[in-house]
Order: C-alpha cells, then sequence, then structure tokens
C-alpha cells in the first residue's frame, strides 16, 4: 500500500492548477444563526464537471507517462469520478471508460458522455461494479484510476483542504462527507501537517453508514447496496482511505435521509447554490449535533453539485 505524503499534496497542486478552479468560500448568516457556529462552505460544486473529483483525477491523468497515457484510462464509479475522469481525460485527448451503475442519475450521466466518457451499466451494488469493471479493463488496457483507493487521487482530493485553509482565518473543524473515503482522506492528508489542530469529522447517512461502524468497531465492515438519497455516498472504504480514517479522523457522525434532504433545502435557499444531496450531509449531521459546533470556526466542503433537476428529492 503507498501511502500519500504531503509532498503529493504539494506537486499535485502544481499539477492541475492550471486545469482546475479555485472554488470560492461562501458563508450565510441565516446558516451561522440556526447552526450557532460559523461555516465556511468550500463549492467544489463549482468545478467545471461539478465536483470536488475532478483534482484527484486531473492529478492521475496528467501523471500518466505518455505510453500509459495512450492506452487510455478506465474506472467504475456512480457518477461524480465517472465526469471528473472523462473530463480529465478529454483535456490530455486520451480515451476514457466507465462502468456506472443503471440507477446513476441520469445528469451524471449525461456529463460522463458530453465529455467524451464511454460508459458501460451495471447493477447498483459494489461487486457487480467490480466484476462489470474487471471485463471492461480487460478488454480496453486503460489504466485503473480507483475512485478514492488511489494514492494520487487522494493527493489531488487534499488539494482542496490546502485551499480552504488560505481562505479562512483558522478552522476549529472541517467536515465533509464520507463514502469511500477520498475526500477525507485527502483532508487528513493536507491537515495533519498544514492544520493539525483542525479536526477533522466525516459526515455520513445512516442509510449508508458502513464508515461509521467501521470506525466504531476499529475495523472495514463494508455494504454491498445501501439505499440512500445521498447517492455518491454508496461505496464502502478501502485499505488505503482505511488508513487516513482509523489515523486522523476525529469523529464520523451520521443522518437520516430526511435530515439530509431539509438541509439540502437550507443550502439550495439560503446559501444560494445548487449541491447534491451528499454535499447536503455534513450540514445535516451539524444540524442534529449543534453541541458540537457551537461556537466553532468550521469548515463544510460542498463535494458536488450533479443534480436531476427532473427529480429532486423534496418533489
Amino acid at each position: 500500500m503507498i501511502i500519500p505524503s504531503y509532498e503529493d499534496m504539494l506537486a499535485a497542486h502544481e499539477r492541475i492548477k492550471p486545469h482546475i478552479r479555485r472554488t470560492p468560500v461562501r458563508v450565510s448568516d441565516y446558516l451561522n444563526e440556526l447552526t450557532g457556529a460559523q461555516l465556511f462552505f468550500k463549492c467544489e460544486n463549482f468545478q467545471e464537471p461539478g465536483a470536488f473529483k475532478v483534482r484527484g483525477a486531473t492529478n492521475a491523468v496528467f501523471g500518466l507517462d505518455e505510453a500509459q497515457a495512450a492506452k487510455g484510462v478506465a474506472t467504475h464509479s456512480s457518477g461524480n469520478h465517472a465526469s471528473c475522469l472523462s473530463y480529465a481525460a478529454m483535456l490530455r485527448g486520451i480515451p476514457c471508460n466507465v462502468v456506472m451503475p443503471r440507477t446513476a442519475p441520469q445528469a451524471k450521466k449525461d456529463t460522463v458522455r458530453r465529455y467524451g466518457g464511454k460508459i458501460t451499466e451495471c447493477e447498483p451494488s459494489t461487486s457487480s461494479r467490480e466484476e462489470t469493471f474487471a471485463k471492461v479493463q480487460a478488454a480496453t488496457g486503460g489504466d485503473f484510476i480507483h475512485p478514492y483507493n488511489d494514492p494520487r487521487v487522494i493527493a489531488g482530493q487534499g488539494t482542496c483542504s490546502k485551499e480552504l485553509v488560505e481562505q479562512t482565518d483558522g478552522l476549529d473543524m472541517v467536515v465533509a462527507p464520507i463514502g469511500g473515503g477520498g475526500m477525507i482522506s485527502g483532508t487528513c492528508l493536507t491537515l495533519s501537517t498544514l492544520a493539525p489542530e483542525t479536526r477533522v469529522i466525516a459526515a455520513e447517512p445512516e442509510q449508508a453508514d458502513d464508515a461509521y461502524r467501521s470506525f466504531k468497531a476499529g475495523h472495514i465492515i463494508a455494504d454491498d447496496a445501501p439505499k440512500t438519497i445521498a447517492d455518491g455516498l454508496l461505496v464502502p472504504l478501502k485499505d488505503l482511505t482505511w488508513h487516513f480514517v482509523k489515523n486522523h479522523v476525529s469523529d464520523i457522525l451520521t443522518a437520516s435521509d430526511p435530515e439530509i434532504i431539509e438541509a439540502m433545502k437550507l443550502t439550495w435557499k439560503h446559501l444560494r447554490v445548487v449541491m447534491e444531496p451528499s454535499s447536503a450531509v455534513p450540514l445535516a449531521t451539524i444540524l442534529k449535533n449543534r453541541d458540537v459546533f457551537a461556537g466553532k470556526r468550521v469548515g463544510i466542503i460542498i463535494t458536488g453539485g450533479n443534480v436531476d433537476l427532473d427529480k429532486l428529492p423534496w418533489t
């Protein structure tokens, strides 16, 4: 297992700088009053493909040598990594093959195809995803860029927290969603060196709480096919992301689907940004645990904004 270093994150930031956006940090007086905390929202939904995963994908794609790049890249993803990898591959002019669950939001499938990615659909389970991907990779020979359990991807995701620290005047905590753990791992990678006094809190849906249960048990517990409105958080931890979770995450908090939907509506209304359900999980957990966050300066990473507008969860 190759564990990325802080220096890998710094190198990734230089590598991807020409290809990504330095996203803004937004605040809302209303949400501050509602939670009793000072909240700083890092808007990764403003990236061109609409998600933070463009950081890790771009770092991996532009780190390939010419011989590797010529064969293209391949991955499996519920949506955002697929679209971000397709985008990065398009920028470099190489092929991209992705395996996606047939139930993935149509908006995410459309984005993958818009950037030139070729989709092979699978059933909505981890086992089906991995079995289908093995066949696709064998047929294409593309470099496997895992959605999260990849040191290149984690180093790229860590650049988000580097910017967040630079854009705020000290944070007590940073809260980010957790599924497979790529963003949380990158956050831990960066903050453990750049701001070791800042606590990292992971936020997870109650209906897909395998990371929470893993954290409490002290070993990885993997669910095969959980169901939650937060479709970007359906995958389990792997060995590399588990390393960061068990060593650096302070706590994992959960929220129900109704709580996630309510938080999503609040941010759409008062922060005035489009975010997907997975991105609303941090605010949902803060609202549920106000005593934990009251009086604190809290960074929140809005991980993505790719929403099917014809199927909003409150309609």
